[in-house]
Formats: C-alpha cells, sequence, structure tokens
C-alpha cells in the first residue's frame, strides 16, 4: 500500500492563501497542526452562551485586559486555532496576533463538538502554556476548568455543574457561576 504524504501549512501559509483569495474571511476554518479543519456551524444556544460570555468577562476585566470573542490565537508555527473567548493582556495587536504568553483565559463553548475541544485542542492549549482553559458543555451542562499546564496536558482539572461558582486563577475576581454561564 502506497504511503500518502500529506503537506503542514504553516500560519504563513494559511495566512497567504487569505492575501491571495484561496480562503476568505467568511470560511469558516482554522489551522489545527498544519491542517485546516473547517468549523462547525454555530447554534442558537451556542451564540447565547458566547454573548453571555462576553459580557460577563467585558464587565470583570474593564480596561485591565482585552476580550477577543471567536478570533485567532497563534500557539506555534502550525497551530492557529480560532477559540470562542479569550482574554488577553493589551497590548498593540496590529503587527501580530496574540501569542500564548498573551492569553490569561481561553474558553471554548461546546455544543456539538465537546470531543474535539477535550480532545485534539485543550492538549494543544496545555503544551502551548495556555494558563487556564475553560470548556462549557452545552448538552451536559458542566463547564471543565482546566489549569497548571504542562506538555502533558493540564495537571489540574474541576467539572463545575449548576449551582456552584467558577473561580478564575488567571483573573481573581472572575466568579460566575455554571448558571450564569449557562443562562
Amino acid at each position: 500500500m502506497q504511503q500518502l504524504t500529506r503537506w503542514r501549512f504553516t500560519v504563513h501559509d494559511y495566512h497567504r492563501m487569505g492575501e491571495a483569495g484561496i480562503l476568505h474571511e467568511d470560511d469558516r476554518v482554522e489551522l489545527i497542526e498544519g491542517e485546516l479543519v473547517e468549523m462547525t456551524a454555530i447554534g442558537t444556544r451556542h451564540f447565547s452562551c458566547v454573548n453571555r460570555l462576553n459580557r460577563l468577562l467585558v464587565m470583570n476585566v474593564g480596561d485591565e485586559a482585552i476580550v477577543s470573542v471567536q478570533n485567532p490565537v497563534r500557539l506555534n508555527e502550525y497551530t492557529e486555532p480560532q477559540p470562542d473567548l479569550t482574554v488577553i493582556r493589551p497590548r498593540d495587536y496590529r503587527e501580530s496576533l496574540p501569542m500564548p504568553e498573551d492569553v490569561l483565559l481561553l474558553i471554548e463553548v461546546s455544543d456539538t463538538t465537546l470531543a474535539y475541544d477535550s480532545g485534539v485542542k485543550l492538549p494543544l492549549y496545555a503544551r502551548a502554556g495556555i494558563r487556564e482553559v475553560w470548556i462549557v458543555d452545552l448538552p451536559g451542562e458542566t463547564i471543565g476548568r482546566h489549569t497548571d499546564p504542562s506538555g502533558e496536558g493540564y495537571r489540574r482539572a474541576d467539572r463545575l455543574r449548576c449551582g456552584q461558582m467558577l473561580e478564575s486563577d488567571a483573573l481573581p475576581g472572575l466568579t460566575p457561576s455554571v448558571d450564569e454561564v449557562l443562562g
């Protein structure tokens, strides 16, 4: 059986495809370990949760950080995901996208993508050193809070349910209830 050769795109290649018109702004793709991955359509429950979190985060961080909604974060030369929400350090991003050291908190809202967000993206975030990641499991009505990253994953993971409070390590004072996040 013949072995297939795969082409791994770099972040530079990915951006050049956009500049050349191969990829368009409305194409829902992200670069994951050198491969273009199509992102799923956003449903109303996902949309509503992202908007709730955006409002909550903006009110909490004020001018101390930037809340970035569904925008890219460059993890390395081959990976540039577009998480649902990212709280990043305030700096000028005209010349470069946020890097792992800029990220204070990253949130993925999972309606139909829990296995992908937990099994593929979460380990990438840990290897990149993203300090804190929340995965909102809409169907399961839980929130996974992951902290203390290492090359093997997050050393600390908490699964929070309705009636419980989230406490952010990276953003002291950010303590929403699971019910607030889920709606």
